[in-house]
């Protein structure tokens, strides 16, 4: 059952690419979306069967990118269909196919047990994940591409490297010792601990870039700033968190190793940069998807924090939750795009006005990324915060309160500016409005975030805290 994630998205990809009619291949997308969530729920409801030395298998963690990529992929080919009927001036057929591709890939991170399959994976999702980046075909599009490229493969280089480096501090401490993560954690003290230390700095660079932190993010703003905007909700909410399971295994061996305040201490240090570097730089910005780049910077800087502190269970709540809230804003943000022909906040006026349905989603959307009740970011940066501000880690919560601050202050000054006002006379002649086709995906994605807020359901709950204590932290 385990494998059929990854089998029927591949599958349907070659079936798509197949498919020579350009109406019926985003008809079809739904279809992949709502097959691989139920085969999702049918996992998650039972009992993994492979065995603990598998090379894929579904644990706790694995459940948890599995049940978030699912949602997310689910949501955004509903809007997927509106979108590329009103861009019948572009081809499909790659794009339908990467999409189903990038969801094949996405679950082989989430079953990988295996230090070497996890990074092909990743490098897997990155290659699948251009092609739709470039969808627009222009100037500016395909240089976000090659950065997007370039960038990205130099930090899994780095990651390959370090697989490496972590290979061979097992082989000196134990060579008993598998690449398989059940055996890295059963022989963890016993590997030499210069070259883990190594490894893991290499890992988190390399994880790191993908992840989007500071400063190995310069990909992001082109990236996500180009691409469509259900693909900047697939990059920012699938991608960024299957590079961050993948480092949370990294470290869970590292902390077996006895090397875990190393390990967390430059996790708070790059958490506190990335949510630095976005404080500086938020208020500058002038185009509106590239400021979500940003938002998207912070937040993946305050899951480090909160695995930093010990707070894993906040940390991966909040995995979730942003990126269901990143999947809001980008598809609130694309419908905005179209409307106003621009997504430059100098061209964008009264979107309230034009777009009543997409403009009050997007104002919803960044008070949840802003982490407002009564919404899940809420609950889930509370909780952070609360690991934060112990004796312990006091300056670290104080800090994290304060660069809170100034990054709504500068995303909400451009916020309100987009959705204030009178919309000019271009976008009054346009003919994108709202439609349900283009807002109901985004409401249930919202839906969602409210409901994690207001009730957090037993299961779900069960599953968060069985992935914290499966990577060492308190359930």
């Amino acid at each position: 059952m385990a494998l059929a994630l990854v089998l029927v998205p591949l599958a349907w990809a070659l079936f798509l690419y197949a498919l020579p009619s350009e109406r019926w291949r985003p008809a079809l997308l739904p279809l992949l979306g709502a097959a691989h969530l139920a085969l999702v729920v049918r996992v998650l409801a039972g009992t993994p069967g492979a065995a603990a030395g598998t090379w894929l298998r579904v644990d706790p963690l694995g459940a948890l990118l599995l049940a978030v990529v699912s949602v997310l992929f689910a949501v955004c080919s509903l809007y997927a269909v509106s979108y590329l009927r009103l861009r019948r001036d572009r081809p499909n057929r790659a794009f339908c196919a990467c999409l189903a591709l990038f969801l094949a890939m996405a679950s082989l991170v989430a079953l990988s047990q295996h230090l070497g399959l996890l990074w092909v994976a990743m490098e897997a999702t990155t290659l699948v994940t251009a092609p739709l980046i470039y969808f627009n075909r222009n100037q500016r599009s395909i240089e976000a591409t090659w950065k997007y490229l370039l960038i990205c493969s130099v930090g899994i280089a780095l990651a390959l490297l370090g697989s490496f480096f972590l290979s061979y501090a097992s082989l000196l401490g134990s060579r008993d010792s598998s690449l398989l993560f059940s055996s890295l954690t059963a022989h963890a003290g016993e590997f030499s601990r210069p070259w883990l230390r190594a490894a893991f700095v290499l890992l988190l660079v390399g994880y790191g870039t993908k992840i989007g932190l500071a400063p190995l993010h310069t990909w992001k703003p082109d990236a996500y700033g180009e691409a469509p905007g259900l693909v900047g909700a697939l990059l920012a909410g699938g991608a960024t968190s299957c590079a961050f399971v993948a480092l949370l295994r990294v470290f869970h061996v590292v902390d077996l190793a006895g090397e875990g305040a190393f390990a967390r201490r430059l996790f708070v240090g790059l958490g506190l940069l990335s949510m630095l570097w976005v404080a500086v730089f938020m208020a500058r910005q002038r185009d509106i998807k590239r400021m979500l780049a940003y938002s998207s910077v912070e937040h993946m800087g305050i899951l480090l924090i909160g695995v930093g502190v010990g707070g894993a269970f906040g940390a991966l709540l909040h995995m979730v939750t942003n990126a269901l809230v990143k999947g809001w804003l980008f598809l609130a943000a694309g419908n905005i795009h179209r409307g106003f022909g621009s997504k430059r906040l100098r061209d964008i006026a009264g979107a309230a006005r034009l777009l009543p349905w997409s403009g009050a989603l997007f104002l919803f959307g960044f008070l949840a990324a802003a982490g407002s009740p009564p919404f899940g970011t809420f609950v889930s940066l509370f909780s952070i915060l609360g690991a934060a501000l112990t004796p312990g880690h006091w300056w670290v919560g104080g800090a994290l309160l304060a660069l809170l601050a100034v990054t709504f202050l500068g995303m909400g000054s451009s916020v309100l500016r987009a959705l204030q006002g009178e919309p000019p006379a271009r976008a009054l002649e346009s003919p994108h409005r709202d439609r349900p086709a283009g807002t109901v995906p985004i409401l249930l994605l919202a839906a969602v975030v409210l409901v994690l807020g207001l009730w957090l359901p037993r299961p779900a709950q069960e599953l968060l805290e069985a992935a914290a204590a499966s990577i060492g932290g308190a359930p």
